[in-house]
């Protein structure tokens, strides 16, 4: 692997692209620690010593530390995967939205624009709520200008972080808003290696539960890989015909369906769904925060059970979603049929289209239960532990994922130079 990454480092545009991705994910870090003006995090972190194994714990864990410190980026990236899905869905359900989506590379800028607008509008409504309602005590003046200081500027944090993801899409190595969110879990690995060193001297946990977890944590990398690498392969026949004096066609290959097409954003999308009323239960403090904490929180009782079962649901519906979004069987079929191309025993057309939609819904109902098992089992483990430990579960999950699509990004840039690659 290491042999490898010297030859990548010395391809001049792949070098540019990694360096590149590297800048914008430490322009990220810095500016996670860069605290938005008129809040007194005394009073910020009194709050999250309270309820630190409750509510906030996750959204401090998924911002990387970015929302408890109340940086520019304690929002992070989540408005605009909230925008997504609601322009996902709308453009199933807009017949307008639906033609536009059809337009091609044109239409898909200007889905992408109206994404923007809405994670702006989201992400100004959420600041303005948690501004005037759960962080109201830390408001160091609370007068008109003060407040929309700390709105506006949680709000360009959320639009600048959106804007960093697409540059690192267009002129980097992997998707920008995963490889954020990545770097937003990681980057509170060290702490929490920290604070499970700090448990064990103390006496909460034990060395099989910290096993366990190693354990378990190296399943679900295991899982993970398994599921994303698995495909299955249809076989396809090309008819012979002949042109002038050549013959051309004849030769078979395959069409590699992928178990999890998807990926890990079912899971990011599953996530971000799941977190909507517990960011209600900030705003609102008494009964409704103590009903959200109980009954949909992975850290109540019987809320983990209620919120992995809503997590396998959602992961599951999300997994289908999104392949149908990226894989259209009439479509394939149609140019199949177009280039003389056919499967064995299944006539062109029609049927084709048919066969691949029956094999791409059963495998991708394998890959979503895995997926959703994955994402769910260490939430109910750790809950039965005394393991105080975000770094596990949907966080491992996505961070493998994430991982995981990178290398084999790099991979097909390696395989572009007739290099041998990381994936063997």
């Amino acid at each position: 692997m290491f042999s490898t990454l010297r030859n990548a480092w010395k391809i001049p545009d792949l070098r540019k692209k990694m360096l590149f991705t590297l800048a914008m994910l430490l322009v990220f870090r810095l500016g996670a620690n860069i605290p938005v003006p008129g809040i007194d995090r005394t009073i910020i972190n009194q709050m999250f010593e309270g309820r630190a194994s409750g509510l906030l714990d996750f959204f401090n864990f998924m911002a990387g530390g970015a929302f408890k410190d109340f940086t520019i980026f304690a929002l992070n990236i989540y408005p605009y995967i909230t925008a997504s899905i609601i322009m996902n869905l709308l453009t199933i359900a807009i017949p307008s939205l639906e033609a536009l989506a059809r337009e091609g590379e044109e239409g898909r800028k200007k889905i992408a624009q109206y994404t923007r607008y809405g994670t702006v509008i989201l992400a100004l409504i959420q600041a303005t709520g948690i501004s005037y309602g759960f962080f109201n005590r830390a408001l160091i003046n609370k007068d008109f200008l003060s407040v929309s200081v700390v709105v506006i500027t949680l709000t360009a944090g959320t639009a600048f972080l959106m804007w960093l993801g697409e540059q690192i899409t267009d002129k980097g190595i992997g998707n920008g808003i995963s490889l954020i969110i990545f770097t937003g879990i990681i980057s509170r690995l060290p702490s929490g290696i920290v604070k499970v060193v700090a448990l064990f001297r103390a006496g909460e946990t034990n060395i099989i539960e910290i096993l366990v977890f190693l354990i378990l944590a190296i399943l679900i990398i295991a899982g993970v890989v398994a599921i994303q690498e698995g495909q299955r392969k249809i076989p396809v026949q090309y008819a012979k015909r002949v042109v002038g004096r050549k013959m051309y066609g004849g030769q078979s290959t395959h069409i590699p369906l992928k178990v999890l097409m998807a990926g890990v954003i079912p899971v990011i999308f599953s996530t971000s769904l799941l977190a909507f009323p517990q960011t209600l239960g900030l705003l609102f403090s008494g009964g409704f925060a103590n009903w959200v904490g109980k009954y949909l929180s992975p850290n109540g009782n019987p809320g983990v059970w209620i919120y992995s079962i809503l997590n396998t649901l959602l992961i599951i519906f999300f997994t289908y979603f999104y392949t149908a979004i990226q894989f259209n069987p009439i479509e394939y079929a149609n140019n199949l049929k177009q280039y003389g191309g056919f499967i064995p025993g299944i006539r062109p057309g029609r049927p084709t289209a048919e066969y691949l939609n029956r094999v791409i819904s059963r495998i991708t109902l394998a890959g979503a239960l895995a997926l959703a098992i994955i994402a769910s089992l260490p939430i109910i483990i750790l809950s039965a532990t005394n393991l105080n430990i975000r770094f596990g579960g949907t966080a491992l999950l996505i961070v493998v994922g994430v991982a995981l699509e990178t290398v084999k990004q790099i991979e097909s840039q390696m395989l572009m130079r007739h290099y041998k690659g990381f994936l063997k």
